[in-house]
């Protein structure tokens, strides 16, 4: 056994050489690792952005849509004015009934 324990010798030098390697690339992965979530919150942001886009220019487009619905003559459209307004009282429902 002390042959076997001979021939592998744990010199400190060596020891430091293999603990600044493991060091070396667990600094490299996590360098990766956070370049990679900068990537994506930056991917994130311009999607989020983009979306943004698009709801204004659907919201621009529904309000253009209310207010020609609300500027229409619908007399000049043929519509006859109503005679007489009435509204439905309401009754409290519930799902349960």
């Amino acid at each position: 056994m002390s042959r076997a324990l001979a021939r592998v010798s744990f010199s400190p030098v060596k020891l430091c050489g293999g603990l600044v390697a493991v060091l070396a690339l667990t600094y490299i992965a996590l360098i990766a690792i956070v370049m990679s979530y900068a990537v994506l919150t930056m991917e994130f942001s311009q999607s989020v952005k983009n979306d943004e886009a698009v709801v204004a220019e659907l919201e621009s487009r529904y309000l253009a849509a209310i207010a020609a619905i609300t500027n229409t003559d619908y007399v000049a459209a043929g519509y006859a004015t109503p005679q007489k307004q009435s509204f439905v009282p309401a009754k409290n429902v519930t799902a349960l009934r």
